[in-house]
């Protein structure tokens, strides 16, 4: 009996323990459960992601504005009045292509007034070269030797002979006069032809053509503006339009001196601009300036990122 007893007093004790155990591994499991959960809420699935294998890249941020890879200022060569445009900014155009046109009155004008002149200088040129052939001389020393054979045989007066001697020196200041105006005239023929050929070219200057294929950039004048010639001002002639050639663009950045040891020649880049955020373009470092500039305390680098850019997407800024 003593022994039965103890049997059974052993058991309860052993469920006892299990009870407790059991217990608290339950307390445990809510625990972990509440903890898991947040105190309930649930995770954000916006900040779960999945684990990649990748490579990690160091990146340099460089900003600067898209530039074409040629540029030209398209001034007129002639001086007049914008009668015509036939393009506008955004246009492409071709080599040869008529951007503009001045107005021509005035330059036809000139051009037949300065045609009038030469004509009129050539005229004089051969009356002076006539002229200075002395063509009454051999009529006018005959006069005279024949004067002073009568004179001789004292058939004439002596003052017969003195006026053939007379014609015969003026023919000869004379021949030696047209020679000297045939000299000038022959000046004037060339001074006349050389105003002639300027008006023709300014007249064939008041259409001005495209030098280039490109992009007009920018449209400077309208019509009725005045433009002066950049053969007589200069740089300070007036700006018609700018023109660009966008087969291909760069990007002329500047990259801190700290970053500057990450750029290399050659090193491939990628390009967003403000026209196009949803986009990017691929590009290859070309130029790297190997004087930085230093202002307010900063220095940097200009880096030049060229960008082949076949059908025009990424425009000039």
């Amino acid at each position: 009996m003593a022994n039965g007893n103890a049997n059974g007093n052993g058991r309860r004790k052993s469920r006892r323990r299990l009870i407790v155990i059991g217990g608290c591994l339950l307390l445990l499991a809510a625990f972990g459960l509440t903890a898991v959960r947040g105190n309930g809420k649930a995770l954000d699935p916006s900040r779960l992601a999945a684990i990649e294998k990748g490579d990690l890249a160091r990146s340099v941020v460089a900003t600067g504005k898209v530039q074409p890879l040629t540029k030209v200022q398209i001034k007129s060569k002639a001086s007049g009045i914008v009668k015509r445009l036939f393009v506008d900014y955004g246009d492409t155009v071709k080599e040869g292509q008529v951007l503009a046109e001045l107005d021509r009155e005035q330059l036809e004008a000139a051009v037949r007034e300065a045609r009038a002149n030469l004509l009129a200088a050539e005229a004089a040129w051969e009356r002076n070269k006539i002229e200075a052939e002395g063509p009454d001389l051999p009529f006018l020393k005959s006069a005279l030797e024949r004067a002073r054979t009568l004179y001789a045989d004292g058939l004439i007066a002596p003052s017969i002979l003195e006026d053939a001697d007379k014609a015969w020196q003026m023919g000869l200041n004379k021949q030696t006069a047209a020679k000297s105006q045939a000299a000038v005239s022959k000046a004037e023929v060339e001074k006349a032809r050389a105003a002639l050929e300027r008006y023709d070219t300014d007249l064939r200057y008041a259409t001005i053509t495209s030098p280039m294929n490109g992009l007009v950039l920018s449209r400077d004048v309208e019509v009725g503006d005045a433009v002066s010639s950049i053969l007589i001002l200069g740089s300070q002639a007036t700006l018609v339009m700018s023109m660009g050639d966008v087969s291909e663009v760069y990007v002329l950045g500047k990259v801190d001196e700290a970053d500057i040891g990450k750029v290399y020649m050659g090193q491939r880049a990628r390009i967003v601009v403000e026209s196009f955020k949803d986009k990017s373009f691929e590009g290859k470092v070309t130029k790297i300036s190997p004087l930085g500039v230093e202002k307010d305390n900063v220095t940097t680098f200009e880096v030049r990122v060229s960008i082949r850019n076949p059908a025009a997407s990424s425009r000039p800024t």
